[in-house]
C-alpha cells in the first residue's frame, strides 16, 4: 500500500477536485470570510479617539542668543568693500578730457586735469579719432585705470597707453597718476564678409561694413583679371575671408585677405593666400607668399597692374592736349591721381638705374627689369631709393607729389621695352605668372581643400541680409 503524498504536487489535485465537487459550499465559505472581515473593520474604526478630544500641552524652553561678533566683522568688511566698474569707448574728433570721462561714466576732476596736462595722456586726443579707450573705475565714479590701444605701421604689434591712479601715503585724498607706453603682439582671428556691386567696389565695401583696406586688397588680388575701373557690372558680388587683428581681445584693425571670390559677370574668380616654405634654389632667398587660384594657377604676375594701391587713372596712354604746352602730343605713360605723400611702389623686381631730378619729370626714379624692360616713376615729392639699389615688387620707392611739369599731385608712370614706350596697363596682364614651387604643391592642395567651404560660409552673409 502506497504512503499518502502530502507534497504540493499531491495536495493540489485533491484541492481542485474538492472545489469542483462542492462549489456551493466553497462559495458560502468565502462569503462568510468576507463578511467577517468587514464586521471586524467596522468594529475597530470607532475605537480611534477624535482629534478635538486629544489634550494639548505647551512646553516653553529658554533659547540661547546667537553670537553676533562674526556677523559684525562681516558687516564691517562689506561696508569697506568697493566695486570696480569697467567700460570702453571710442575717441571722437571733438573729445575733451571731460567729455571722454563723462561718456565713460566718470566724474573725476583730478583725472580730467591729469589728462589735459600729461604729454602721454594727450596722445588720446591727438591724431586720428577712433582709438579704443577702456576705463576701470570705483563705484563712486573715480578713475582707477585707463588703457588706450592703437595700431601702428607694424602689423605684428600694437601700442598700449596705460594710466593708473596712485594714492600717496601723505595724502590719500590727493591722488597722483602714472603713465607708461607698451608694445604688445596682436592676436589673430578670421572674419567673413560679402557684398554686391551696385555702383562701385568701395561703395559695396562700405555697404557690407568691411574695412577699406580689405577692398584695396580685393582689387589688388584680382587686378590682373578684372578691370575694376571699367569692367564692373551691377550685380557682381564678392566673398572674402580676412584676418582680424585683436588687441587685448578687441578688434583693432584688419589684416591680410586669406581667401576671396569675385563673380564678375558670368565668370567666377577665386584666390587664396599661400606662403611656400623653404628657399628658392636659384636665388637662395626665402619664397614670397602670394595669391593663387584654387586650381593652383598663380595670380602673382611679373608686374603689378599699377604703381599705387587702387587709385584713379587721370590720363591714359594716348594722344592728349598737353596741360602745360597746350599742344596735342602722345602721352607716353599713365597718370594716377593721388594725394601728396601717397606711397609709390615698384611694379616688379629690378635695380634702380636713376633716382633724382630730371627735366619735366621732376623727382623721378628709373628701374631696370629683366628682358630689357624699364619703368619710370615721375613727379615724386620724395625719393626713398638710391641708384644701384635692388628693389622688389611692391617696395615703396618714393612718395607722390607734383614736382616738375605737373599741374596737380599725381604719379606719372611709364613702361618701356628695349627703349620703346608701351601701354603700362597692358604690360601687367601680359606678364608671366609666378607658379607655386613644385615641391610645395602637396601643401598647397591640402590648404586649398578647405577654402571653398570658407568662401561658401562667407556667401551666406549676403543671402542672410537679402532675406
Amino acid at each position: 500500500m502506497n504512503a499518502p503524498d502530502f507534497s504540493f504536487k499531491g495536495v493540489l489535485p485533491f484541492f481542485i477536485q474538492s472545489i469542483q465537487g462542492h462549489p456551493r459550499r466553497v462559495a458560502a465559505g468565502l462569503a462568510v470570510l468576507l463578511l467577517g472581515t468587514g464586521v471586524t473593520a467596522f468594529g475597530v474604526a470607532p475605537l480611534i479617539p477624535a482629534a478635538s478630544s486629544i489634550p494639548v500641552r505647551q512646553i516653553a524652553e529658554p533659547a540661547q542668543p546667537l553670537a553676533l561678533s562674526h556677523l559684525e566683522a562681516q558687516t564691517s568688511a562689506l561696508a569697506d568693500f568697493q566695486f570696480s566698474l569697467f567700460r570702453s569707448e571710442t575717441t571722437r574728433s571733438s573729445d575733451t578730457a571731460e567729455s571722454l570721462l563723462k561718456r565713460l561714466g566718470l566724474d573725476d576732476p583730478a583725472a580730467a586735469a591729469f589728462l589735459r596736462a600729461n604729454a602721454d595722456a594727450r596722445l588720446i586726443f591727438n591724431g586720428r579719432p577712433g582709438k579704443t579707450v577702456s576705463a576701470e573705475a570705483t563705484d563712486d565714479q573715480e578713475l582707477l585705470k585707463l588703457v588706450m590701444r592703437w595700431p601702428t605701421d607694424d602689423t605684428q604689434f600694437f601700442k598700449r597707453l596705460v594710466i593708473e591712479r596712485k594714492a600717496t601715503y601723505a595724502s590719500p585724498a590727493a591722488p597722483t597718476f602714472t603713465t607708461r607706453i607698451e608694445s604688445a603682439p596682436y592676436t589673430t582671428s578670421a572674419s567673413l564678409g560679402s557684398g554686391t556691386i551696385e555702383s562701385s567696389l568701395f561703395a559695396a565695401i562700405d555697404e557690407a561694413r568691411l574695412p577699406e583696406n580689405i577692398g584695396v586688397q580685393v582689387a589688388e588680388i584680382f587686378s590682373g583679371d578684372i578691370d575694376f575701373r571699367r569692367g564692373l557690372r551691377k550685380g557682381d558680388r564678392f566673398n572674402v575671408v580676412y584676418e582680424t587683428l585683436q588687441a587685448d581681445g578687441e578688434p583693432l584693425r584688419a589684416g591680410r585677405v586669406l581667401s576671396a571670390e569675385f563673380v564678375n559677370g558670368s565668370k567666377t574668380h577665386q584666390a587664396m593666400w599661400f606662403q611656400p616654405s623653404g628657399k628658392d634654389s636659384i636665388t637662395g632667398q626665402a619664397f614670397k607668399g602670394g595669391y593663387f587660384g584654387l586650381d593652383g594657377q598663380s595670380l602673382r604676375r611679373g608686374y603689378l597692374s599699377a604703381p599705387l594701391e587702387f587709385s584713379r587713372v587721370s590720363s591714359g596712354f594716348s594722344m592728349r592736349l598737353h596741360p602745360i604746352l597746350q599742344t596735342w602730343r602722345a602721352h607716353l605713360g599713365t597718370d594716377f591721381a593721388a594725394a601728396i605723400g601717397t606711397p609709390a611702389r615698384t611694379v616688379g623686381d629690378g635695380t634702380v638705374s636713376f633716382a633724382g631730378v630730371q627735366g619735366g619729370y621732376g623727382n623721378v626714379v628709373f628701374i631696370q627689369h629683366r628682358n630689357g624692360h624699364e619703368t619710370v616713376y615721375a613727379h615724386l615729392d620724395e625719393i626713398n631709393v638710391k641708384p644701384g639699389q635692388a628693389v622688389t615688387q611692391g617696395q615703396t620707392i618714393g612718395l607722390v607729389g607734383q614736382s616738375g611739369w605737373a599741374t596737380g599731385p599725381h604719379l606719372h608712370f611709364e613702361f618701356k621695352v628695349n627703349g620703346v614706350h608701351q601701354d603700362p596697363m597692358t604690360m601687367a596682364q601680359q606678364s608671366q605668372t609666378v607658379p607655386v614651387p613644385t615641391a610645395q604643391l602637396p601643401a598647397f592642395r591640402q590648404l586649398s581643400s578647405g577654402i571653398r567651404d570658407q568662401l561658401q560660409a562667407a556667401a551666406t552673409l549676403t543671402q542672410t541680409r537679402s532675406e
